[in-house]
């Protein structure tokens, strides 16, 4: 049982004392990146599905 308590305050200490946490402006830029990239990947594989669609209904004539 001292194990674990000594192991829940190690980890408090380390996070409030040792861990660099972001401010307000680089975790909104980084938060916007993360959107940005999460809407070009999309439109990424929703093209890549169209163009698959496509060649699927041209090869087995499903028009």
């Amino acid at each position: 049982m001292n194990k674990i308590a000594n192991y829940i305050k190690d980890s408090y200490n380390e996070l409030v004392h040792k861990v660099s946490w972001p401010n307000r402006t680089e975790l909104t830029s980084s938060a916007i990146l993360v959107m940005i990239a999460s809407i070009i990947m999309a439109l990424v594989i929703w093209g890549v599905d169209t163009v698959f669609k496509n060649l699927v209904e041209l090869f087995y004539g499903l028009n």
